[in-house]
């Protein structure tokens, strides 16, 4: 066997003396753990909070899932603390045990793993009390992911006084910013993009398909993950937004130091961003309902005979004219009041670009390093 034989024999009594008389667990403070120390993170939580947000390249293995999380606040409201307890440790033994089986079964006798749970309580060290039993280099973040939280959200409010030299890509929408970001980057260019951080084309009709919105924790941390790649005396570019990405708010420093960027302006003819935004959203072509749904967003800010026009451009399946009207009447306008109230320098630099293209884009990027 790869590891001691007391895993296989729980009941005997050489494990159990053990477990009386358990080594002392390791634990690490948040902000000095340093991640790649350990050989796997476990995240103890149930599978709602791991969701939400968790330690980067965690693996989620409950102690206590979403149901039975429940099942023991009810009975700790509705009985007592103790029959909770009871029926706490019964389901948490269980699903220990399972874990045991099905992940650690192999593990070196080196492994050394970091364990973590909501505020390094009983989920996180009745973890670690088995695995620290076996024989592994156990550890337990102290504070669990509470502590790890707070710890994020003070880096990431240092890394922001780092002077960053950030400066904004501008446009109207369909101006192709997102794409020339892409070929920013692959031309060695800093950039943070905070709409694909956020899976989120940032309007109304922005909703990424293929993958839901992550929570604004998780956001944050994503940021703050980008962040500590790049050089501050670099230029970064970031496509111009407003203070939400959907239903995520960009950080109050963050915000703060990009209104205060310089800002590139990308010039595009409307006709070809309407080109552009049709192939970009080609799923709502195919679904109208779909596309209805989501324009009705807007419906409090367009006037009703001008809404109901689209309406009928949508069902009579004339999308360049529907996104030629939106983008005239709608978005270009906001995008213009938004940008003069929102970014106070003045424009630095402004590109003429025909056409959303890979060929344009790619010579524009060379312009930018």
């Amino acid at each position: 066997m790869l590891f001691d034989n007391r895993l296989l024999h729980l009941t005997s009594q050489t494990m159990i003396i053990d477990l009386i008389q358990m080594r002392e667990l390791h634990s690490v403070e948040a902000d000095k753990v340093n991640l790649s120390d350990f050989d796997e993170i476990i995240d103890v939580r149930s599978p709602s909070e791991y969701e939400e947000d968790n330690l980067p390249n965690a693996l989620n293995m409950p102690v206590l899932y979403d149901d039975e999380r429940k099942l023991v606040g009810t009975a700790y409201k509705q009985q007592s603390p103790f029959v909770a307890r009871r029926k706490g440790a019964s389901i948490v033994a269980h699903n220990i045990s399972k874990h045991l089986k099905d992940h650690f079964f192999n593990k070196e006798k080196t492994y050394s793993p970091l364990i973590y749970c909501w505020r390094g309580g009983e989920r996180s060290k009745s973890m670690a009390t088995f695995l620290n039993s076996i024989g592994w280099k156990t550890t337990l973040l102290e504070g669990g992911y509470q502590a790890y939280r707070k710890h994020i959200i003070g880096e990431l409010k240092q890394k922001l006084s780092d002077n960053y030299n950030f400066k904004i890509i501008s446009g109207f929408t369909g101006s192709g910013k997102t794409k020339l970001l892409k070929y920013l980057e692959a031309n060695g260019s800093q950039i943070l993009d905070l709409e694909g951080l956020a899976s989120h084309k940032g309007s109304a009709l922005g909703d990424d398909m293929t993958s839901k919105q992550p929570s604004q924790k998780r956001f944050e941390r994503k940021i703050l993950e980008k962040l500590k790649e790049f050089n501050p005396s670099k230029i970064t570019y970031i496509e111009s937004e407003s203070s939400r990405i959907g239903s995520l708010q960009i950080p109050a420093a963050l915000w703060t130091l990009m209104k205060d960027s310089p800002v590139i302006e990308i010039d595009v003819p409307i006709i070809e961003r309407a080109n552009f935004l049709i192939k970009e959203y080609k799923h709502f072509i195919h679904d109208q309902k779909l596309l209805i749904l989501k324009l009705s967003k807007v419906k409090h800010l367009i006037p009703q005979k001008l809404y109901d026009q689209w309406l009928n451009l949508i069902r009579d399946e004339k999308y360049k004219d529907f996104v030629l009207s939106i983008l005239e009447n709608h978005y270009d306008k906001a995008y213009s009041n938004s940008r003069k109230k929102t970014y106070t320098k003045k424009t630095e630099q402004t590109y003429q670009v025909e056409k959303v293209s890979k060929s344009e884009f790619i010579k524009l990027a060379k312009n930018f390093t």
